[in-house]
Order: C-alpha cells, then sequence, then structure tokens
C-alpha cells in the first residue's frame, strides 16, 4: 500500500477559504489514517504501510498512551519521524486564542448562588463563552438554550432582553421558572428551531453554545438568511445530521473539486475526546471497550466471518451483570445463538489485548480530530463570509473545560442588505 504524501498547511494572512483548501486536501492525502476505525477494523492498512510507527506505538505503556492521546501536538511530533507531512501539525491545529483573561471570565461567569441546576463545568464555559463576546450590543436569542442557563449568563452583559428557543416543554417551564426567581431578563419559548418557515426576530445576536449537529448548522442558515447583526456560536456533535453524506455549507467549499465527502461515523471522530471525563466514567468507558472487543472476536469466530457486528447501545444494568450476561444479551439482539459452553475468559482476556491494540492504533486515528473539526468549522466561517458577515474564529476557553472550544464569531457587515447573499 501506498499512501500520498502531504504538504504541511500553514495559515498566515491566508483566507478562511484558502485554510479550508488546504485543510481539506491534506485530509483527503490521509484518509488511509483516519477513516478505517481500529475498533471495527484490526490491523488498519497503514500499520503493514508503517511499521516502524506500528511497533513505536506498540511499546507504549498505558500510562504513555493516555498521556499522548491527550497531547496530539507531542504525539504528531513523534510519529513524524516516519510521518514527515506531520511535521506540520501544530500549524494545522493552531486557532487565535479568544480567551478572555481570567478576571473577565469570573465576571461573566453566573456566581454558584444563582447558577441553580447547572453543572459547574456548564457554569464556567458559559461565563468563558460570554466573556469572550463582550461587548455586547444587541438583545440575544439563546438557540436550543435548554434551561436557559447560557441565557442568564449573558442578561447582566446584554442591553435588552434575553429570548431562548427550546423544544422541551420541561425545560421551558424550568427555565423560565428560574428567571423569574432570580430576576433575569429572560423569556424561553418552546420552539421547535428546525420547523419550516421558522421566524427569527429581528436585529438579535444569535448565540448557541454547544448546540447539536444540524441544530447549530440551522442557526447558520436560518441567522444569515434572516441577516441577524451578529452570530456566535460553539459547535458541537457534527454527525448528528440527516445526511448520510455531509456536505459542506459553503458555495465554494462544496463546488470545490475534490472536495471531501464524510459519513456520519467519519464525522463522529471530530468529537471522540475525553478529556475532561473523570476516572470513573474512563474505567466504565475501558470496560464496556473490552467486552464489546472481546464479543467481536467471539462472534466472529462462531459465525466463520471476519467482519464486524455492530451491537446496539447496551442498557446499564448490563455492568453489573458481568461479561457473561453481556455476551448472551448482545448474541440475542444479533440473533446469534451461543454454544452451551463458552470459554468467557478466554474470550475476555482475547478482548484485553485487542482493546491494547485498538488504543495504540487510535493514536493515529485521534491525530485527525482537531483536523477535522476545522475542516467543518472553516467552512462555517466561509459560508457566514458569503453571506455578508465578517467572521471570527479562535477558542473561547483551554481545552480542559471542554474540547468542543471553537468560537465562531460574526458580525453582518454594515450596510449589508438583508437576504441579498442568501444561496438559491
Amino acid at each position: 500500500m501506498t499512501l500520498p504524501p502531504a504538504a504541511s498547511l500553514h495559515h498566515g494572512a491566508e483566507s478562511f477559504y484558502q485554510r479550508w483548501q488546504q485543510l481539506n486536501d491534506w485530509l483527503v492525502q490521509h484518509q488511509a489514517f483516519w477513516q478505517p476505525a481500529p475498533f471495527m477494523t484490526p490491523q488498519p492498512a497503514w500499520t503493514k504501510a508503517y511499521p516502524e510507527l506500528a511497533a513505536m506505538l506498540a511499546e507504549l505503556s498505558d500510562a504513555e498512551c493516555q498521556y499522548l492521546d491527550d497531547r496530539p501536538v507531542e504525539l504528531a511530533a513523534r510519529a513524524a519521524r516516519w510521518l514527515p507531512s506531520l511535521e506540520g501539525y501544530a500549524d494545522i491545529v493552531q486557532l487565535p486564542a479568544l480567551l478572555p483573561s481570567d478576571d473577565e471570565a469570573s465576571k461573566a461567569t453566573l456566581p454558584e448562588i444563582r447558577a441553580t441546576d447547572m453543572p459547574g463545568r456548564k457554569r464556567l464555559q458559559s461565563g468563558a463563552f460570554a466573556a469572550a463576546l463582550a461587548p455586547l450590543d444587541h438583545p440575544a436569542l439563546d438557540w436550543c438554550c435548554g434551561k436557559g442557563h447560557l441565557a442568564r449568563t449573558l442578561a447582566p452583559l446584554c442591553p435588552g432582553e434575553i429570548l431562548g428557543f427550546e423544544w422541551n416543554l420541561e425545560l421551558v417551564h424550568d427555565g423560565n421558572r428560574l428567571a423569574e426567581h432570580f430576576g433575569d431578563r429572560v423569556s424561553i419559548g418552546c420552539q421547535d428551531v428546525m420547523a419550516p418557515g421558522l421566524k427569527l426576530p429581528d436585529d438579535y445576536h444569535g448565540v448557541a453554545l454547544h448546540a447539536c449537529g444540524d441544530l447549530h448548522r440551522q442557526l447558520l442558515k436560518r441567522g444569515s438568511e434572516t441577516g441577524l447583526p451578529r452570530l456566535s456560536i460553539s459547535p458541537c456533535c457534527y454527525h448528528l445530521t440527516d445526511r448520510d453524506i455531509y456536505r459542506p455549507l459553503s458555495r465554494r467549499a462544496s463546488g470545490y473539486q475534490g472536495v471531501l465527502q464524510p459519513g456520519r461515523n467519519d464525522l463522529r471522530l471530530a468529537v471522540q475526546e475525553t478529556v475532561t471525563a473523570p476516572a470513573r466514567v474512563r474505567e466504565q468507558t475501558r470496560l464496556i471497550s473490552q467486552w464489546r472487543l472481546a464479543f467481536d472476536g467471539l462472534q466472529r469466530f462462531l459465525r466463520g466471518q471476519d467482519e464486524y457486528l455492530p451491537v446496539p447501545s447496551h442498557p446499564a444494568r448490563l455492568l453489573r451483570k458481568g461479561f457473561p450476561a453481556f455476551c448472551r444479551w448482545a448474541a440475542a439482539k444479533k440473533h446469534l445463538e451461543l454454544p452451551d459452553r463458552v470459554e468467557f475468559d478466554h474470550w475476555l482476556a482475547f478482548g484485553e489485548r485487542r482493546l491494547a491494540e485498538v488504543r495504540r492504533h487510535e493514536l493515529v486515528r485521534h491525530l485527525f480530530r482537531r483536523p477535522l473539526e476545522l475542516w467543518m468549522v472553516l467552512d462555517y466561517a466561509v459560508f457566514l463570509e458569503e453571506h455578508g458577515y465578517e467572521v471570527r474564529l479562535g477558542q473561547f476557553c483551554d481545552r480542559s473545560l471542554t474540547p468542543r472550544n471553537l468560537l465562531l464569531d460574526a458580525v453582518r457587515a454594515s450596510g449589508t442588505p438583508r437576504a441579498q447573499h442568501s444561496r438559491p
């Protein structure tokens, strides 16, 4: 197998589109490293094309593996010895820091005494996001707002009222109750933001902190069509879309010859980070991954077919019942009959070995998480520019607070007529 060389990606004064174009080509050239999922594909083809790289990874301890997974720039520098196109990796993932100062973030963060029902990490994320947007010159529309935690954080910084759109009626009631209790200028309406013909209020600043997939893309589309004066979005869960094959939003990117065409599972890679997960959650994830890989080996043996068999999400109770119960449940889900006697200890040990192998092979795949995310968000920036917005893109907080720390902040250029830039 021969993998094509890839040029380094640099971004000095080039446009968002130029950077997107370079990143698109770089990702296309490296598809053999990030599209095959080691969990489903034992021994991805690149391990045979680059045996020394695979050997280096195989020698890593579990602690080293976790260390490098949390530090992709350092991992890329090591891997560049065998894959020179990774030498420019630090430039590829570099973005301007839009982080507010600690004092600014602290002042914008909702005090704990007012943060009822608001998880601590969400409280800090909302404060950093709000501070990065200051000053706010328009009333705000909090998109997919839940209980309105971001809306209530923004309220003291906003010159007018805060509207919230949320489809879950229970969350709407809870959010309005909190706003009334604390005297916030926040009003949440029950609204399906994906509804056809949705009308947005004029002259509002559209904000979305971690709205998922098509939900944040809907704000980009509807907000730009309406000509909202400002749109500020921190995207999340890019794979939650109704399309099997994703296409860029912008006219220039979607019409580019050789445009990447990722599927939903490819897009899922962009959000596969656990840097903020507590140790207990990481251990549960490790255990269930071992069980799933063990069952995968068992089902390949029983069926006589060397192919991955996807198993649906498991009920939480199975973690308490042990590996044999998990195997019986998974077999029933796939209409597979288990023999009367199964060497469960043998397959559990097999799963442990496979998990160690998968974790090391996934290190290489994980190098492409942030580049794939940037491929999507740079297209969003181009889309907004095509609709008459001046755009800035950067990080609003450190990734230790959330890996989804990108901020796309767009201000409608002065004199730009509404809807003039709408795509046909």
